[in-house]
Order: C-alpha cells, then sequence, then structure tokens
C-alpha cells in the first residue's frame, strides 16, 4: 500500500519537489490508465515522465542480496 502525499497534495507543487518514489507510483498507475487519460492527465504523465529522465537512470542494478533490482515504490 502507498504510503505518502496523496495525487490533489502533490498537483499543487511542482514536479521536481516530488520524491522519487512518488513519481514512480503515481507514473506507474496513470500508465495503467493511459487509455482513459484525458487531454490533461496525458499532458501531466508527459512532464512525470520528463522529470523521472531528468533525474538520471533508475534501476539499472541486478539487484544483490541487500537490495532489490528495482525501486521499491509501493
Amino acid at each position: 500500500m502507498y504510503i505518502g502525499r496523496d495525487f490533489p497534495q502533490l498537483t499543487m507543487i511542482s514536479l521536481d519537489e516530488w520524491d522519487l518514489n512518488e513519481l514512480l507510483f503515481y507514473h506507474h498507475a496513470m500508465s495503467q490508465l493511459a487509455a482513459y487519460l484525458n487531454a490533461e492527465g496525458a499532458s501531466l504523465h508527459a512532464k512525470m515522465i520528463q522529470e523521472l529522465e531528468s533525474r538520471g537512470p533508475i534501476g539499472d542494478d541486478s539487484g544483490g542480496w541487500d537490495h532489490s533490482s528495482t525501486p521499491i515504490y509501493d
């Protein structure tokens, strides 16, 4: 279960102030709903993707006994 700031609260601040886990969680949720997003939602999702890309590689690690191979945002 996601524990963090809710979406209406996050939309009131710029994407560069979002935590990485928040970006990953809401990007995943919006990806699942992409076919149903209106123009505003699709635009916000595109901005989320740009912000994630600007932060650099995520999950380039193959994992190990002490950490996951992908970020855990849930």
